[in-house]
């Protein structure tokens, strides 16, 4: 993996941190995933480790849980 993925659900949390992480890393250096859009890459984002959104999830495979948004069954339904 050469950029970091953002995982997101699209709540108020998670929308705010997608802009601080776009600007941290650049548009460039980040995919962003929002669930509410592309559900199909909830899985990926759980065999990444991921436990609830806001994550990032960095190139080396580091899973940075930021603030709480919503756990990964929440985003299931």
């Amino acid at each position: 993996m050469s950029k970091s993925i953002f995982y997101h659900a699209g709540c108020p949390v998670c929308v705010s941190a997608e802009h601080d992480i776009i600007g941290l890393l650049g548009k460039d250096n980040v995919e962003v995933v929002h669930f509410g859009n592309d559900k199909s890459r909830i899985a990926e984002a759980e065999s990444a480790g991921v436990k609830s959104v806001p994550a990032l999830v960095t190139p080396n495979g580091n899973v940075l849980h930021i603030n709480f948004g919503a756990s990964i069954a929440d985003v299931k339904g």
